[in-house]
């Protein structure tokens, strides 16, 4: 872009031809002419140069600031630039040239062996005993013990009773399920059930099954502990006869 805007301006001032000046053959009789000849003012552009440089502009394709600085120049007379930098008259400062970055050089080390003077290395902690930690102290008759249990059984007495103990301790933690209580709330799920039955009116097609199960949870209940099977009895017999009927749920 920059070489043919080169090429077209430079090119704009031989076709300009200034009206009033004399051709190549007149110029020396009006360069020797009398002393009191005065110097040439500014030229101008006749309108066929001007029409020229505006279809040289187009061609080009110029910006609006570089043809509005070019014809600036013409109407002044001024001799046209041989450059003219897309958005200002100032020249473009130039870029800063890109060093390539510093290698690395390694340090290189001397033939000569640096030795310490003596005083130096004694002065350090090289020579510097460290102090004794004792160790925690163990149970000889433990040992003596564990070891004969070793040579005679194979095995580490004191180990397993640990885990022994361990085991044990884990399985007192854990308390066993009361059955009892299992059973009353396999018959309170069952009362449940019936209820939700009745409510959809599905009762009688489930009653006879659900109070054979109930009947068999109460014997086992009875088993177990009468005295409760028996609290338990009456408490099912009023939530399931409402009515009055005590009948025997086991029949």
């Amino acid at each position: 872009m920059e070489t043919s805007e080169r090429r077209n301006v430079t090119s704009a001032p031989a076709a300009a031809e200034p009206s009033g000046v004399p051709g190549r053959g007149g110029s020396s009789a009006a360069a020797g002419g009398g002393g009191g000849g005065r110097a040439a003012g500014p030229a101008r552009y006749s309108l066929g140069t001007r029409e020229l440089l505006r279809v040289m502009m187009e061609e080009s394709k110029l910006t609006r600031f570089q043809r509005r600085y070019l014809m600036d120049c013409v109407k002044r007379g001024d001799t046209l630039p041989l450059q003219c930098h897309p958005t200002s008259t100032k020249e473009p400062a130039p870029a800063a040239p890109a060093f390539p970055p510093a290698v690395c050089q390694p340090c290189r080390l001397s033939a000569k062996p640096h030795l310490r003077p003596a005083n130096i290395c004694q002065a350090g902690d090289a020579y510097t005993r460290e102090k004794f930690k004792p160790r925690a102290r163990r149970d000889l008759e433990k040992e003596k013990q564990r070891l004969q249990n070793i040579l005679g059984t194979g095995k580490d007495v004191v180990e397993h009773k640990v885990k022994q103990t361990l085991v044990q301790t884990k399985e007192e933690e854990i308390p066993e399920p009361d059955r009892f209580e299992e059973l009353v709330n396999e018959v309170q799920e069952r009362k449940e059930f019936l209820a939700e039955m009745d409510a959809l009116g599905q009762g009688k097609k489930y009653r006879r099954i659900v109070l054979t199960e109930i009947s068999q949870k109460m014997r086992e209940m009875e088993i177990i502990d009468k005295k409760r099977s028996e609290e338990m009895r009456e408490i099912m017999t009023k939530d399931i006869f409402p009515g009055g009927d005590k009948s025997d749920p086991h029949d």
